[in-house]
């Protein structure tokens, strides 16, 4: 007997994409007319990241109609704090792609995979660490910090951060076969082959999927919503100030945590 029809494949971002903290939740209407919200993550035992009640909903109806794979620069610990209503994800991409999560595990054959590409491919990552640090000022950096032994992002006062010292940074990484992304108060140097398209692909090909969807805001999901058969991306966050736009990617009007709401509903509409 043949086996079940392929399934769509959703591949999206996570923070200020579907998720959001207090400070990126953008309410702008009369506080009586707020939309109800649902915490998604708790911190040192604080609520850190949010959803609003129709998206929980729309979450837990995206997890039975399609293969859902959560997105996202965070480290694996960073991830699992996140509690996403609707059925578990079978896959998750954590790391920008340097690790391919199955059943909540890091996949070890993708791995190996990820770490001989950036043997070959990138500057080591002590010496861009090194390099940040030099030309860093402690005045306005809040920490430095390394993740997963893959990349670099420190965070910053962004008030006092200059202006050029990120674009300078960029010009300098790309020389070193690495990238420079702000996002909000945290500014990511991360190696080119680390990226979240081509862990969205691997996961395609295991499951056979007949169409990617993916969302995004930041510069690092530029590459993932190129990848897809069609993306969207919200009108806030890095792109979003860059203008930045392609073929098969929707740019959407909303805002804050109403734009996560909204995704999911153009991801429930290609389904369907």
């Amino acid at each position: 007997m043949p086996g079940p029809a392929p399934r769509a494949l959703v591949a999206s971002d996570l923070d200020r994409t579907l998720i959001y903290s207090a400070n990126a939740l953008a309410l702008t209407g009369p506080d009586a007319e707020a939309p109800r919200l649902l915490c998604v993550e708790v911190y040192q035992s604080k609520p850190l990241s949010y959803v609003t009640e129709t998206a929980a909903g729309l979450l837990t109806e995206l997890g039975e109609a399609a293969d859902f794979v959560p997105t996202t620069t965070r480290t694996r610990e960073q991830y699992h704090r996140i509690r996403l209503p609707g059925p578990a994800a079978k896959y998750a991409i954590c790391a920008n792609g340097g690790h391919l999560l199955v059943d909540g595990v890091s996949d070890p054959e993708w791995q190996a995979r990820v770490t001989e590409r950036l043997a070959d491919e990138c500057a080591p990552l002590d010496e861009v660490r090194a390099h940040m640090a030099a030309t860093a000022d402690p005045a306005w950096v809040l920490k430095q910090r390394v993740a997963e032994d893959l990349f670099v992002y420190f965070v910053v006062e962004r008030d006092l951060l200059p202006a050029d010292w990120a674009k300078e940074l960029a010009v300098w990484a790309e020389n070193r076969g690495w990238t420079v992304s702000v996002q909000g108060r945290k500014v990511y140097a991360v190696p080119k082959p680390l990226t979240k398209s081509a862990a969205m692909r691997e996961v395609a090909r295991r499951t056979g999927a007949a169409l990617t969807l993916a969302a995004g805001d930041s510069l690092l999901d530029a590459d993932l919503l190129l990848a897809a058969d069609r993306a969207w991306r919200p009108g806030h966050g890095e792109l979003a100030e860059a203008g930045w736009t392609a073929p098969g990617v929707t740019t959407l009007p909303e805002r804050g945590v109403v734009a996560g709401e909204r995704i999911l509903g153009e991801f429930l509409s290609a389904i369907r």
